[in-house]
């Protein structure tokens, strides 16, 4: 089966157009002063009596150009690629959801860089040792949200994974039960095998996370679950904007908040979902461990649809943004003599005889 498809290696590139109406903004005020300190001197329309060459639409024309030819760069940045063929491949593996915990407690540092961003580093390394498992993300913090369907699109859940931080998820908590659930709910109906990997610190958790678990292991669902932290705590650092640390978390009583591994719930969960449990430290993450347990279930076959022949088509857009800003360059911002006198709206007078 024959189709095509486009898609954009580096996405995030697009960002970039955001300076284009900065600059446009730009431009029109300059403009505008411009036009308010000729004003200084005489009237705009004397201008055009003393400086008949200059042209009021040519500096319009060339920013257009320019904005056109860094809109063109853009696109080049991101790289078009265009895939020519699909096939139907069939693979055997298992679907596995993983379910992380981005509540603040997450960004103690008891586990470096942080217990997020630790969590995040190991995630993708076991989403390079994937070969025919679905892996779907889970994001919770007070409430669960879908970050990632289940997918073989192994890159787009490293994309996607690169976007996860503590503010993805407004309201705070630690809502395993409602993870788990919703995990639960978004695997589909088929046979295969199916699995939950919860990475938290299993602090301010929901009452329910147990017999969600017990719920899930009903359906064949094993879950397992993976402790973030230390038992004796850490303090929760404050960032600037400028990324760098003005402080610690603190309670209504001005309190330093410290963070600790609810290591005996985390067990409790993976006891009822019949899973295991790991605790991560600076050495290891324990998502190997666990997946070296998942491993041991029986894998189903399973079709997917496998887009190849991709080709890159960012030189298109690179010519194109050269010749627009060749155009640019050639088009002077004064008229020349010729076509000063070129006039069709110059009223010319009848004589009667």
């Amino acid at each position: 089966m024959e189709t095509n498809i486009l898609k954009f290696e580096r996405p995030e590139y697009f960002y970039l157009l955001l300076i284009i109406p900065v600059i446009l903004l730009l431009f029109i005020t300059a403009i505008y002063l411009q036009k308010k300190s000729m004003r200084s001197f005489a009237e705009l329309h004397l201008f055009k009596i003393l400086m008949p060459l200059q042209s009021t639409t040519r500096p319009w024309l060339k920013i257009i150009l320019i904005l056109f030819s860094f809109a063109s760069l853009v696109i080049a940045l991101a790289n078009p690629q265009t895939g020519s063929r699909m096939e139907e491949v069939k693979r055997e593996g298992i679907d596995l959801f993983l379910a992380l915990d981005v509540s603040n407690s997450m960004m103690a540092e008891d586990i470096l860089p942080n217990r997020l961003e630790r969590s995040k580093q190991a995630i993708n390394r076991l989403v390079d040792k994937l070969t025919g498992d679905r892996v779907g993300i889970i994001v919770f913090a007070g409430k669960a949200y879908i970050q990632l369907p289940l997918t073989t699109d192994y890159a787009a859940a490293r994309l996607f994974l690169s976007t996860i931080n503590t503010n993805i998820v407004s309201s705070q908590g630690t809502a395993i039960g409602d993870a788990i659930q919703l995990a639960v709910n978004s695997f589909d109906k088929t046979e295969r095998n199916k699995a939950i990997i919860i990475i938290s610190d299993g602090e301010d958790h929901e009452a329910d996370a147990v017999t969600s678990a017990q719920e899930a292991n009903k359906l064949g669902i094993k879950v397992y679950t993976i402790g973030m932290g230390i038992e004796d705590g850490s303090p929760i650092p404050l960032y600037n904007t400028y990324g760098k640390q003005t402080g610690f978390r603190k309670d209504n009583s001005n309190n330093t908040i410290v963070t600790k591994l609810n290591e005996s719930l985390l067990q409790q969960i993976a006891a009822a979902g019949e899973g295991a449990y790991v605790r991560a430290n600076n050495t290891r993450s324990g998502l190997e461990t666990i997946f070296n347990e998942i491993n041991k279930i029986a894998k189903s076959e399973i079709e997917a649809k496998v887009y190849t022949d991709y080709e890159n088509r960012f030189q298109i857009f690179i010519g194109i943004a050269i010749l627009l800003l060749l155009l640019e360059l050639l088009l002077a911002l004064r008229k020349s003599k010729w076509e000063s006198k070129i006039n069709l709206f110059e009223k010319k007078s009848i004589s009667h005889e």
